[in-house]
């Protein structure tokens, strides 16, 4: 089904050649390298060299929850326009449900900034934010920076980035987002998909096979070979931007007439151009999927890639429940958490069905649910179903063609264009239910989780077809590759009226007179000091799980109302991992400001610090220690929160991903490494002459460790950083480092 080639491979006449058998020189394996597609487009926008790439983008993208504190940054910096497009969608906070007025005073904002600086604003409703990039903004060979981490336009195209907001703000400053040269890893599909296997399918079995060892991650993924041919461009689309789940830098695709069909379809054909990779073309090694071979899967709470065909899944059931209930009892603290009593008569029931967002709200999706679930009922018991097509235009062209008439008379919700259901703002399963969704994520703590009050989601991810064939067997659950249906579809037509007559477009002309509208909840950032000469740190978590993820950094739902108040929201930090470390990083943050006014520690820190003699010149934080942070979303609040409550630094084995690391350089916090982070909350690490080292290029750092009155030496790394993330370091965050540019 999906096979693994973990060495070099040429790629020519549509065969993929291990480099060990190939028997090219290293003259011609260099210029096979540049040969890839990604290679091409990568080169276009490189302002620096081969290896050390400084891209420029040809378009940003923000939601609600991300655009407030981008701009915020960006003006606290110096911005005076968008320097290239910016489209602001609002497709997070929409229902303005928690909160009061905040949500609305968001939009009220961001309508106020597209006009001042010269943007696109795209009301709520309207559509979510990687749909309308689809539809509008994506170009054969461009590439786009998004502040989401399923920023992928591959299949259209376009080379596209999710990271943190403040690698937006660099692109709205002028400045460029620095990477190493990324390895590009080959995907070769062939063969065709049956009946009853849709996108979310494939896209599962690949992030089943790449992303527990880590195989593509911070890579390009490049998809090539004849089975993309027989892949719609709704398939192509949804199985693209899934691979950010694979922990993947991005992804690009061959284009073809279908590639063509779809611009032209949206009145964008001059947005259309053949991409391919020359020959031969060299990659860092490859996935051959097998699409012939490609069964309806289920990933099972907590991880999509904890990834089973429904088939082995339904062999053994009360096994498979019975690993996720211990793990799910693990998290809870406690036994109130129980998924096999699913299982009745040998068959498992499921509470609650979504199809929605980037992933699931593609027209074919939801029309070909409709010709399964024609003339039927999802029945009048616990089990719901709830369709969110992804943008207006999809919505219109459903309703045209019948299907939005077919759901409904089946029981099901058919709502408008919202994300919510995918981080834990709509759809919140009951306790003790078991929801199916065709969304991104299935992350512990995220679709509306509260661990700490003995609440826990259990959502499991599968594509539209299979929920569809679940929801008309009555909640049993069920593969579409074994129910009967005719998946011929309608045609869908595109209608960009919608757009023409409600979203305000205003790239390249600002309104430099316009005034930002504020409300009440939208604060600056806070000021945050440079790095100092040395620096001391205490231990204000331990986190010993093998992955933590953005969610539990800093929670998703109720808490994105309050991503436009950084004192707000960092209260909410940590608070389903645990629930001390606030008042804990206060602590520290206090006692540095203590430190600062009387120009010493206070006394109850230098008891705990024993005889260490501590330097004038030197800077005290708090941080949290775990083994492998950032995996999941890009949201910057995972870092910038523990800096607004007063961390300076994040110590474990390895990062998750690349734009978790991004996000803590950009916000002042040294992104250490350790072999063996054995601390404990309360240890203090102290490094000396921490800011000359930093700025002559180090990266092995030498700590000394307090531990209860014990004192031990540890080795602190980071990986090589940039010229400029050296110098945001130093300043101690991007806005400093921009404020001191601009002196």
């Amino acid at each position: 089904m999906v096979k693994l080639i973990k060495q070099g491979v040429y790629y020519s006449e549509g065969k993929l050649v291990k480099e060990s058998q190939a028997f090219k020189t290293e003259e011609k394996k260099q210029a096979a390298i540049k040969n890839t597609m990604a290679y091409s487009i990568l080169k276009a926008h490189n302002a620096g060299d081969d290896e050390n790439y400084k891209i420029r983008f040809d378009a940003i993208a923000s939601h609600d929850i991300t655009y407030v504190g981008i701009i915020q940054t960006a003006k606290a910096s110096g911005l005076e326009s968008f320097p290239i497009p910016y489209t602001l969608t609002n497709c997070h906070n929409s229902l303005c449900a928690v909160g009061g007025t905040i949500n609305e005073d968001d939009h009220v904002f961001g309508l106020s900034a597209a006009k001042k600086y010269g943007g696109d604003y795209v009301p709520a409703h309207l559509a979510v934010i990687h749909q309308y990039v689809r539809e509008c903004a994506a170009k054969c060979g461009a590439m786009i920076l998004g502040s989401d981490s399923h920023t992928r336009y591959g299949a259209l195209g376009t080379l596209a980035v999710g990271e943190g907001g403040p690698e937006l703000v660099k692109q709205l400053l002028k400045q460029t987002y620095d990477v190493k040269r990324p390895e590009v890893i080959a995907v070769q599909l062939k063969g065709k998909l049956r009946k009853g296997v849709g996108p979310q399918d494939v896209a599962l079995a690949l992030v089943k096979a790449t992303f527990p060892s880590g195989f593509v991650k911070n890579k390009i993924l490049e998809f090539i070979g004849p089975g993309i041919a027989g892949l719609s461009m709704d398939y192509r689309i949804g199985i693209d931007v899934m691979t950010t789940e694979t922990t993947c830098l991005s992804s690009i695709w061959e284009t073809d007439e279908k590639t063509q069909e779809y611009f032209r379809d949206h009145g964008r054909e001059d947005a259309y151009k053949k991409l391919s990779p020359q020959e031969p073309a060299y990659y860092d090694g490859a996935v051959t999927i097998d699409l012939t071979k490609i069964e309806p899967m289920i990933a099972l709470p907590f991880h999509p890639s904890n990834a089973y065909t429904i088939r082995e899944f339904l062999e053994r059931p009360e096994e498979l429940l019975k690993e996720v209930e211990e793990k799910g009892r693990k998290i809870l603290g406690s036994d109130n958490f129980t998924l096999t009593n699913k299982i009745k008569d040998g068959k498992v029931y499921v509470d609650q069905g979504v199809i929605a967002g980037c992933a699931g709200g593609g027209y074919e999706n939801i029309a070909e649910s409709a010709e399964i679930l024609r003339g039927k009922s999802i029945g009048t018991g616990a089990f719901t179903l709830s369709i969110y097509p992804a943008s207006q235009p999809v919505y219109k062209c459903l309703t045209e063609n019948g299907y939005t008439s077919v759901l409904m008379e089946t029981g099901a919700a058919i709502k408008t264009a919202f994300c919510g259901p995918c981080f834990g703002a709509g759809d919140t399963p009951a306790t003790g239910a078991l929801s199916i969704r065709h969304t991104t994520r299935n992350f512990e703590n995220r679709e509306g989780s509260k661990p700490a009050q003995g609440q826990l989601s259990a959502v499991a991810l599968m594509d539209a077809r299979s929920i569809a064939a679940t929801a008309a067997n009555g909640g049993v659950l069920t593969s579409a590759l074994d129910y009967e249906y005719k998946n011929r579809v309608k045609k869908y037509k595109f209608d960009g009226k919608i757009y023409e007559n409600r979203v305000y477009r205003g790239a390249g002309n600002p309104q430099k007179d316009a005034e930002l509208v504020y409300g009440p909840n939208i604060a600056d950032w806070p000021e945050q000091i440079a790095l100092g000469k040395h620096l001391l740190m205490k231990v204000v978590s331990v986190l010993k799980d093998p992955v933590t993820t953005t969610d539990e950094l800093i929670p998703s739902g109720e808490t994105s109302s309050y991503r436009s108040n950084p004192y707000k929201l960092s209260e909410f930090a940590l608070s389903r991992k645990d629930p001390e470390y606030v008042q804990r990083a206060k602590s520290v943050r206090e006692e540095e400001k203590t430190r600062r006014e009387s120009g010493a520690l206070p006394e109850s820190v230098l008891k705990e610090l024993g005889g260490l003699e501590v330097k004038e010149g030197t800077i005290y934080g708090s941080v949290v220690v775990s083994n492998k942070p950032g995996d999941g979303s890009a949201r910057e609040q995972a870092a910038s929160c523990q800096r607004v409550l007063g961390g300076i630094a994040n110590i474990c084995k390895e990062y998750a991903t690349k734009r978790y690391f991004s996000n803590l350089v950009n916000w002042g916090m040294i992104p250490f490494t350790c072999e063996k982070p054995d601390f404990s909350v309360g240890d203090y690490l102290y490094v000396e002459d921490i800011a000359e080292a930093i700025s002559r290029g180090e990266t092995r750092f030498v700590a000394k460790v307090i531990s209860k009155d014990k004192e031990r030496s540890v080795v602190l790394e980071t990986a090589p950083l940039t010229k400029d993330e050296t110098e945001i370091l130093l300043a101690g965050c991007l806005i400093n480092y921009n404020k001191k540019k601009n002196q």
